[in-house]
């Protein structure tokens, strides 16, 4: 595909905005260090200004006044702690403080149909608060006002001082068999990207087995029996030896989680992350319910004084990483599923398609929802390809 690059430009704020240092909690600096990317497809609605570039970007212009710790720029602060500086200066010298926390592309297709592609630092934002700010972007396109403002003040989760963490937070412990491969393979692996779609009527049937099946007494949600189905597939397709343990990590919002909850329209990371540990036998040879038991019993503990717990013993850790694969044994499922990724409407449609562009790393995960609204699940995975081809056909065995 030849690709021919028309424009490229800088967007600021529309107006001035607070200059200041944003300080930031142990849920951003601990955050990955690097952008979200997300693309949109659309297609076109055979009007003259479709995706018309000037629009987009007045709009983004509006956009980043609200939302201005987007266009601000990573610095240093005097304690050597990691801040946003909005302070709307940019130099391509100075290191972090050059790099954008924000970029955009737009792509226009022969076809007519166009490509929308974000880039969103993730020490800046999560998931809900980047579709915040890309749906609100969407809406003053189409000439809305801005309906829910960012609440940008990330001191509501800073750590208790002295931090006093009180769990035994596993999710944060390294895994003693990271770097340890299961075998030696004679070639070289490939880790390919493929995208699963599990209808409203394959997720029931799955619901129904687990509430069918002896000893099960809880009613497990949509989210639980599908990732519990995944561990369950990825397991089989991995060869794992039935005494080896396995890890699932899940991301989990916290928004609603604290007493009280956040207020709306807080702009920030608070993604946490819960552990489900088994042996690999457990998950391969039980019914699929007792994956999703492991998984419903790991969530029900992120509760108010657990995230708290997690803030501190995270604050006494910023700078060690856990060193956690998902290359061999483990998995880490991100659900997408109640974001509104499909409501970016810049005035020519709700994209056809939303979600991450490729996953590049083996064992990772996303659950995606329905752009028609239609009860249906996608899954997109990364696996070795001689385990996807397996991974595919045991996933639709239901």
């Amino acid at each position: 595909m030849k690709v021919v690059v028309r424009e490229s430009t800088m967007v600021r704020p529309a107006e001035g905005t607070p200059a200041i240092k944003l300080w930031n909690s142990c849920l951003d600096l601990t955050a990955p260090n690097f952008h979200t990317r997300v693309v949109y497809f659309y297609r076109s609605n055979g009007a003259a200004n479709f995706f018309d570039t000037k629009v987009m970007k007045d709009a983004l212009s509006r956009a980043l006044v609200a939302f201005y710790p987007m266009a601000g720029r990573f610095k240093r602060g005097e304690d050597g702690r990691i801040e946003v500086n909005c302070q709307g200066q940019v130099d391509y010298s100075l290191g972090i403080d050059s790099c954008p926390l924000l970029v955009v592309q737009v792509t226009y297709f022969k076809c007519g149909g166009v490509s929308l592609g974000v880039g969103l630092h993730h020490r800046v934002v999560d998931g809900s608060s980047a579709m915040h700010f890309i749906n609100t972007w969407s809406d003053i396109a189409r000439g809305l006002d801005i309906t829910l403002p960012p609440f940008i003040d990330r001191t509501l989760l800073r750590a208790r001082d002295p931090p006093r963490p009180t769990f035994d937070h596993i999710e944060f412990h390294s895994d003693p068999v990271a770097n340890a491969p299961l075998h030696v393979s004679s070639h070289e692996t490939k880790t390919v990207c493929s995208v699963f779609r599990l209808t409203c009527d394959q997720l029931d049937m799955l619901k129904t087995k687990s509430k069918e099946a002896d000893g099960n007494t809880i009613s497990y949600s949509s989210f639980e029996i599908l990732s519990g189905h995944v561990w369950k597939c990825v397991c089989k397709a991995r060869g794992l030896p039935n005494s080896l343990d396995t890890r699932l990590n899940i991301a989990v919002d916290g928004r609603a989680r604290f007493q009280p909850p956040l207020p709306p329209g807080y702009f920030g990371n608070v993604v946490f992350t819960t552990t489900a540990i088994a042996t690999a036998g457990e998950i391969q040879l039980q019914p699929t319910w007792h994956a999703s038991s492991k998984i419903h019993d790991a969530l029900v503990t992120m509760n108010n004084d657990y995230l708290r717990s997690a803030m501190d013993y995270l604050e006494q850790h910023l700078d060690q990483k856990p060193m956690v694969s998902y290359k061999h044994a483990n998995l880490r499922i991100i659900s997408w599923a109640r974001l509104p990724i499909h409501d970016a409407d810049f005035g020519w449609g709700r994209p056809v398609y939303t979600g991450p562009p490729w996953i590049p790393l083996e064992g990772i995960c996303f659950v995606l929802p329905s752009p028609i609204n239609d009860g249906s699940l996608s899954i997109m995975i990364g696996l070795e390809a001689e385990q996807m081809k397996l991974f595919s056909s045991l996933l639709y065995e239901i």
